[in-house]
């Protein structure tokens, strides 16, 4: 079946329907072919998978996924977009387009009858990181979350411990996933084209989380004071914003092993777990 390969595709079926590109969604069109192959190559996609898209726009990945997939769930904000989009996937005959906003889904009832979920998506660039949590924190029966974000927001996602992007936001991509970048994407490959460079992420859900630790929202409470205020330790940033007294924040730094002058931005997962659990005490 045929697929939209070129700026010429998309400016004609916008043309034709009247649609323009809406910034404030974040719509830019990827549409080169060695790009969107890759992206659904990085899902390996089979016909047994049942996939996720968010933000389908005109199709031009949704129709490349449905020729790989048993079933595409494409969920598509822009109302005037979805009967353009129905249109373009109806010949494939697996694709569901829901017109809604993702922020606002129960993801989990539209799959609850599903097997093999997989996320793959070219996301709005100004609502990426609620996205990602939203289907982490909700816990999704999902095996993976393939997405193209901006650059230097999957940078931060994958950052290790002690570099400038890392960040609470790394914290948890890895407390839920194990995550890689798969490969960069230029502007150029975008209709309209961002601003910005930008890459794809995939992210293989943990069937267990990395860390066990007595309390997780304690833990990221900890986490979130530790990044609050980067150029603190870790003993005045907790202090300052959970109010736990500076002598129990440094005795926990000892008693597990680290210098009382320590910062948030060198320690692990793993590092804060066993903090946490020593200061819930």
């Amino acid at each position: 079946m045929n697929h939209i390969s070129s700026i010429a595709d998309i400016k004609k079926i916008m043309s034709e329907n009247n649609l323009v590109f809406h910034k404030g969604l974040g719509q830019n069109f990827l549409f080169d072919e060695h790009y969107l192959n890759a992206i659904v190559e990085s899902g390996d996609i089979t016909k047994e998978d049942v996939v996720i898209e968010i933000g389908p726009g005109l199709g031009v990945m949704t129709t490349r996924l449905a020729e790989k997939a048993k079933k595409v769930i494409a969920i598509e904000i822009d109302n005037n977009i979805v009967p353009v989009l129905k249109n373009i996937t109806a010949p494939f005959g697996n694709v569901e387009i829901i017109c809604a906003d993702i922020m606002k889904t129960d993801v989990n009832s539209l799959i609850a009858d599903e097997e093999h979920i997989k996320v793959v998506a070219n996301l709005p660039y100004y609502i990426t990181t609620p996205i990602i949590m939203k289907l982490l924190e909700e816990k999704i029966n999902a095996e993976c979350i393939v997405v193209m974000i901006q650059k230097e927001v999957a940078e931060r996602l994958v950052a290790k411990a002690g570099s400038k992007d890392y960040g609470a936001i790394t914290l948890a991509i890895d407390y839920y996933t194990d995550s890689k970048i798969m490969f960069n994407v230029p502007a150029g490959a975008f209709v309209p084209a961002p601003k910005v460079e930008s890459a794809v992420v995939k992210m293989d859900i943990r069937h267990l989380p990395a860390v066990k630790v007595n309390d997780v929202s304690f833990m990221f409470s900890i986490i979130k004071a530790a990044f609050g205020q980067r150029r603190k330790t870790f003993v005045n940033a907790v202090n300052s914003y959970l109010k736990i007294d500076k002598a129990t924040i440094i005795e926990a730094l000892i008693t597990c092993g680290y210098d009382e002058r320590v910062r948030g931005e060198v320690l692990s997962l793993q590092d804060f777990a066993k903090l946490s659990d020593f200061l819930q005490k």
